[in-house]
Formats: structure tokens, C-alpha cells, sequence
């Protein structure tokens, strides 16, 4: 499946639209049909496949947190999310039994070898999973490295996660949940989150407190996607290739809405339908609109050393009246 890149890049930092005021989307542009050409002028290759540069391509794996406190009071009564107590919301002993069951499974299909860089949202839940399914092993005392998380980590009666041989972590406002009204979505400062999660960067964030989130206005669905295209966009200023993001449902489900418009509908359907606790999606982000600028690290010029290499058809051309085989 691909996502295709819209049209603008960001500007970081990310600052909020204002919650009353329209964001304009512009939809992805139609990939180019592709016909073959004589001996198969009846096939039209493009209604089941395309070809794209490798370079011009990233593989993003999307994953939502496990199972947290306010899913489970919010299931029961729709008004819990108005709770103070479901306060940036940890995850529940169920949900950490989901972390561990993906850890199972993308270290069993050698995904956890391929990832270049984790991407969280800041918001305990999404770190407390992003850390336990692509974290080190426990941490152990005397090692010189940072913990991922350390010990009973907002109430998890967890121990602490290392940070040897796993890829590095970075935190980003961009990919949150909708902002304000619920406190389950409001996060913490920053200086919190730096003693639970000492390995995490937090860089790009610019406040300490959480300057986002409003109790009195929700953030409106169409300016969440807006949000969620000006990341899709940034990751293209990443130059790793295999990224793993870790956010949130409501998140995933309107930013990905925003693509897949010119695919088959049952494709469409895979990539926006929402996501279960701590289900992952792997997905293809092509770059349509020239955002990346890294060359192709497998791509060969030819001709080394230099040589005669006129194209049989070429000649054919050239020298109408001989016959050229190859």
C-alpha cells in the first residue's frame, strides 16, 4: 500500500491551528497510467501496479499504544475521558500483555533489525509502548548507557528498559492525540518525562509545560488531519528510511484518512480503517513532490569504464538501413 506525500513541508516547530479556522487540504495527486507498448497495446498495466524510485520512497510502521487506563474507563461510560484522574493516561496490566505480544512478534519477523528510528508521541502511553515493544532488554545497574524507561515507570511495575542495541528515540508534538477537553491527552512537562524516560530526546519540543492542550475547546477532526499531513510531510527532513511511529487512534485514523484516494476501495479501506490497541501497520510513503533530497544509495550509473553502448533501437533509428539485432 502507499501513502502519497502532499504538496508542502512543514515548518518546525509545530504550532497548533487555531481550533475555529478552516485548514485547507489538498488531496494527492493521480499517479501517472503507464501503458505498454506494442504486442500489448490491450493491457494496461497500471490498474494493478506502478514503479516508483526506491530513494524517493520511505517505509513508515504505524503503530497505536496498547490498551491504556482511559480505554477502559471510557468504554464503560463515554464521560470518564472528562476525568482529571485519567490525567495522561498510563497503560493498563492488560496493555502491557499487548506490548509484550508485539515485541514477540516483531522481533520473531526480524522487524526490530530493520527499524532506523522510533518516533513517539509525548504522552505516557505511547512512550510506555513505543520503549517495551522496540526498548533493549532490562536495564541493568553499572552499564553506561540511559534507561529507555526506568523502573515502574508510571505505574507499570515494570523494570526498567535499556537502550543498548535498539534504534534511538525521538519524542514529537506533531503526532498526538486530538488536543484539549479530555485530560487523558494532556501530557506532562517535559522535565517529568526526562527522569521516566531518560533515553527518549525530547529536542524538538520547545516548552516544557504543555502549551497545546486547552480544557475548553477539542481540537476539530479536519485540523487533526491538517496536523497529521504537515508530519507525514516532516518525515521527509528524516533521512532514515525504515521508521517505526508510535501514537494514537484518533490520530492515525485522520491523518491516513487523507490518502489512499486513488487506490482500489478495499485499499483504501486497509489503510484508514482504525486502528486496535497496539495493532501495527507497515506502509510505504512514496515522495511524490520532490520533499526528499537524498540520492539513491543503490543506484549505479553504468558504463564503468566508459564503452560503445548505442541502444539497439536507437540505431535502428540512426541506421534505417541496416538491421540490428540483439
Amino acid at each position: 500500500m502507499t501513502l502519497c506525500s502532499p504538496s508542502s513541508p512543514p515548518s518546525i516547530p509545530f504550532v497548533r491551528s487555531p481550533p475555529r479556522s478552516n485548514s485547507p487540504h489538498n488531496p494527492p495527486r493521480s499517479l501517472p497510467i503507464l501503458r505498454c507498448a506494442s504486442g500489448f497495446s490491450d493491457m494496461d498495466v497500471s490498474a494493478g501496479s506502478t514503479l516508483y524510485p526506491l530513494h524517493r520512497c520511505k517505509t513508515v510502521h504505524l503503530v497505536r499504544h496498547a490498551q491504556g487506563i482511559h480505554n477502559v474507563e471510557g468504554e464503560k461510560d463515554f464521560k470518564a475521558y472528562m476525568s482529571p484522574e485519567l490525567f495522561d493516561a498510563h497503560l493498563t496490566p492488560l496493555g502491557w500483555d499487548q506490548v509484550n505480544n508485539l515485541r514477540q512478534h516483531v522481533n520473531k519477523c526480524g522487524l526490530t533489525k530493520k527499524i532506523d528510528l522510533v518516533i513517539t508521541s509525548p504522552l505516557l502511553r505511547t512512550m510506555q509502548t513505543a520503549v517495551g515493544v522496540f526498548g533493549g532488554e532490562s536495564y541493568i545497574d553499572g552499564i553506561n548507557v540511559l534507561p529507555l524507561m526506568v523502573e515502574n515507570a508510571g505505574n507499570s511495575s515494570r523494570p526498567a528498559i535499556s537502550s543498548l542495541n535498539c534504534p534511538p528515540f525521538i519524542a514529537v508534538e506533531y503526532c498526538r492525540e486530538h488536543l484539549g477537553v479530555h485530560p487523558c491527552d494532556k501530557r506532562r512537562s517535559i522535565t517529568e518525562y526526562r527522569s521516566l524516560f531518560p533515553a527518549i530526546d525530547f529536542s524538538l519540543i520547545e516548552n516544557d509545560e504543555d502549551m497545546l492542550w486547552e480544557a475548553d475547546i477539542r481540537e476539530r477532526n479536519e485540523d487533526l488531519a491538517a496536523r497529521g499531513m504537515k508530519f507525514i510531510n516532516w518525515l521527509w527532513t528524516r533521512k532514515e528510511k525504515e521508521i517505526a511511529v508510535v501514537t494514537h487512534s484518533g490520530f492515525l485514523y485522520h491523518t491516513l484518512s487523507m490518502y489512499g484516494k486513488d487506490c482500489h476501495p478495499s485499499i483504501k479501506d486497509e489503510i484508514c480503517k482504525h486502528f486496535a490497541n497496539c495493532e501495527l501497520r507497515s506502509m510505504v510513503l512514496v515522495d511524490r513532490s520532490m520533499l526528499g533530497s537524498d540520492p539513491s544509495s543503490s543506484n549505479y550509473p553504468g558504463k564503468i569504464p566508459q564503452g560503445l553502448d548505442l541502444p539497439s533501437d536507437v540505431a535502428n533509428e540512426k541506421h534505417p538501413e541496416k538491421k540490428f539485432h540483439t
